[in-house]
């Protein structure tokens, strides 16, 4: 899809994002007449910003304390006036010098779009994004008759629908798809492949949109992980695929489904590193109620075609697959940092590469169903550990990130490991 240009036109307040280790999206805004400000020098921003908890404590590290400056500035590119005086554009950390800061997300994803590109490859990315509607007072919206991807539910809630997939098209957010979901009041966006970059920006953006169109309906979105403790989990999967100097490398091969060499090691290179990383693709205090067996989460460190029980789903290059062969990485939640999320996963389909992995066999059954299924860390505690202790991890995101993410993931672990469920779903049913 072609960029769309930046059209501020109307705008008063530029709205700047950036989303925190802890998954948070927070922000800026200066009035319009400023934005040259927030894009050539930058606001200031405290380190402390990246330690901020989804409870609003702040876990100080000896790095992220109170002395200290960042500049956070926009990006001017992707930038999108959406309505009512409105604008919005990504934003990233730098340095006061005006160098990227190694604590920057979005930052850390064009470094490692740059190490494929030193290798001859490239990566398209699609966000899938499940939430669940609300009335605006966070209760339950109920429909008339729910059924799992059935159009009564679409019906019951086609105002809202309407004028979320209106709102995207105007500001050229790519929507391919919405539907009912699964779960009780639970719907999915599916937004088409783009550069990594460009790809996380627009996840960002749809929860920005989602957001503003249910409150415009008296309705609110929750995008937690899991909203209300005996419903469904929400996932935010990644369709990820790669090429080498043009050619896709999951299809066109003599490998299964037609994998080719570089397909096979980059499947063995993400499923390989699932369970090291997943404290940064499920992370947080929440993430463990939904990535459990049998909730087509993900719950297993394996790959097979079309498996929806297994971390890594391959859709195979076939007559249906309209953008051409990918993988289907399922233990994402919304819970996740996108731009990191984007980054660990290109990173450990590089390392694959890179190191010739080996491609798993395939799992063509239910993984809780084997005795030997590896199942990736089914608690929060367990996948912090698994993530410091990881040289892979250390590897891919820095010193920087992996000390503030262990810092609010830490908090999180500390304060609310033994909180009761319902609880922690009712708590922070809005924070991300």
């Amino acid at each position: 899809m072609a960029r769309v240009k930046s059209d501020l036109t109307g705008a008063r307040v530029l709205t700047g994002t950036i989303v925190d280790p802890a998954g948070v999206i927070r922000a800026k805004q200066v009035p319009i007449e400023h934005a040259g400000v927030f894009r050539n020098q930058g606001l200031g921003a405290s380190p402390s910003w990246n330690v901020f908890c989804i409870d609003n404590t702040v876990a100080f590290t000896p790095r992220f304390g109170v002395v200290g400056d960042l500049r956070l500035r926009v990006d001017p590119g992707p930038a999108r006036s959406l309505g009512d005086g409105l604008s919005w554009a990504p934003a990233g950390f730098f340095t006061q010098d005006g160098e990227p800061a190694p604590v920057c997300a979005r930052g850390r994803l064009r470094q490692t779009v740059e190490a494929l590109a030193g290798h001859g490859l490239s990566a398209l990315v699609g966000g899938e994004l499940e939430f669940v509607l609300t009335r605006g007072d966070g209760a339950r919206w109920e429909s008339r008759c729910w059924n799992a991807y059935g159009l009564a539910a679409t019906l019951d809630a086609e105002p809202f629908l309407l004028d979320l997939v209106s709102a995207a098209a105007k500001i050229g957010l790519p929507v391919e798809q919405v539907h009912a979901e699964y779960g009780d009041g639970q719907f999915e966006l599916s937004l088409s492949p783009a550069d990594p970059v460009t790809a996380a920006d627009h996840i960002v953006l749809a929860r920005v949109l989602a957001g503003r169109v249910a409150r415009r309906h008296g309705l609110a979105v929750s995008f937690s992980p899991l909203p209300f403790a005996d419903g469904a989990g929400n996932g935010a999967h990644l369709h990820v695929s790669l090429s080498r100097r043009g050619l896709p490398v999951l299809s066109g091969g003599d490998g299964p489904h037609g994998l080719t060499g570089d397909g096979a090691a980059m499947i063995g290179g993400i499923v390989a590193g699932l369970p090291d990383v997943v404290g940064v693709l499920a992370g947080s205090v929440l993430s463990a109620a939904r990535l459990r067996p049998r909730r087509w989460s993900g719950a297993f460190a394996c790959w097979g075609l079309e498996n929806r029980e297994a971390a890594v789903r391959l859709c195979a290059a076939t007559r249906g697959a309209v953008h051409g062969a990918s993988v289907e990485v399922k233990c994402v939640d919304p819970s996740a940092n996108p731009y990191l999320a984007t980054s660990v996963l290109l990173g450990s389909a590089l390392d694959g590469i890179v190191r010739g992995a080996d491609l798993p066999p395939e799992v063509t059954v239910d993984p809780a169903d084997l005795p030997d299924a590896v199942r990736l860390p089914a608690g929060q505690a367990a996948a912090l550990a698994a993530l410091e202790c990881s040289p892979l991890a250390r590897a891919l995101l820095g010193e920087e990130l992996l000390e503030a993410i262990g810092a609010v993931r830490h908090h999180e672990v500390d304060t609310y490991g033994k909180v009761d469920l319902a609880v922690l779903a009712e708590r922070f049913r809005f924070t991300w």
